[in-house]
């Protein structure tokens, strides 16, 4: 039973891996390559199409899916990172389809020290964002991630981590041609203050000694348009900020490269290393703007972060200081 699932899984990523050249296959040349029937090779159509993807078919022609696909390879992927950061990544799996990344290194996090884990996918059914919220993560489209790291020190030493590895994948962004996006406390990345990308950290292990956190990213890079009605907030896509098309390899290789080497040395430096460089690219510097917490709302103007990476916000001429947690900021309406 176990291997006919393999076996299974094998055909459609073979099937993806055809039909990502955006060109016509007949049902008998897929039939053929795979070793299956035209039979067999209409019900892996159907599973293609029930992944979202824009499968065409045409009599004479046979099948394709409109614009291809750029599919992502584990070779290419690590063609991108440096010689510091490859004796930093441990293991590289990609994966066609999980429920979250962030629960899958969450899993291997909790059986032992998953440092330098790294895990892509192409789809995700079931992706998080902060406080609970959906991440629409359609297949092949955009990029979405998560890297396992260790700690010692426990959560103190995490203090401004969400907001440093934000000013990592900016700098991947910009590494593949692409305008600086901006950056939105605690852990938004914004074009125009449209929303591109967001990062999720959880931490496991113990508060005051060794713990692990495992840092999600997702990027949007060419989400279809017909995903509007499901993302509740103004949005964007790398494409277009970037001359020719975005290579999804390429950006996944970049931002793995970034995250290794910010982490590699964050016990030492901390966030005050990165608060400049955050302070450059705040989406909100010095704007009003609107704070909501558990059960209430507060009106301020946003004047940057501490060394910890706490929102520094003016009200009635008085800085007050919020941590994240269940903390979202947005401008003032």
């Amino acid at each position: 039973m176990l291997g006919s699932y393999f076996n299974k899984k094998i055909v459609m990523d073979r099937l993806l891996q055809i039909l990502s050249d955006g060109a016509y296959h007949s049902g008998e040349e897929l039939g053929k390559l795979l070793g299956i029937s035209r039979a067999a090779i209409w019900k892996q159509m159907q599973k293609i199409e029930a992944l979202g993807l824009p499968v065409e078919s045409q009599k004479g022609c046979g099948y394709r899916i409109a614009g291809g696909l750029d599919l992502l390879n584990h070779g290419l992927v690590c063609k991108q990172l440096s010689s510091d950061s490859q004796g930093l990544l441990k293991q590289l799996e990609i994966k066609p389809v999980v429920a979250s990344t962030n629960e899958l290194a969450r899993q291997r996090a909790e059986v032992g020290d998953a440092s330098g884990l790294v895990i892509i996918a192409e789809q995700q059914t079931d992706g998080r964002g902060r406080r609970g919220r959906q991440w629409v993560s359609p297949f092949g489209c955009n990029l979405y991630l998560s890297l396992v790291w260790g700690f010692e020190g426990g959560v103190s030493a995490l203090e401004g981590l969400s907001l440093a590895v934000g000013v990592a994948v900016q700098k991947a962004v910009m590494r593949i041609g692409a305008q600086a996006l901006d950056l939105k406390w605690p852990n938004d990345l914004l074009w125009e203050k449209r929303k591109v990308g967001g990062i999720l950290l959880e931490v496991i292990g113990d508060p005051a000694g060794f713990c692990q956190v495992i840092i999600g990213v997702g990027l949007n890079v060419d989400m279809p348009k017909h995903h509007s009605n499901s993302i509740d907030q103004n949005w964007s896509n790398l494409a277009g900020l970037v001359p020719g098309d975005v290579a999804r390899n390429e950006l996944a290789g970049t931002v793995v490269d970034e995250l290794l080497l910010l982490l590699s040395d964050y016990h030492e430096l901390g966030f005050k290393h990165y608060r400049d460089e955050w302070h450059r690219n705040d989406a909100y510097a010095d704007e009003s703007v609107q704070l909501r917490l558990m059960d209430k709302s507060l009106e301020g103007i946003a004047r940057g972060v501490d060394d910890t990476g706490a929102l520094r916000l003016e009200i009635d001429g008085e800085i007050k200081i919020f941590s994240g947690g269940e903390v979202s900021l947005q401008g003032a309406k």
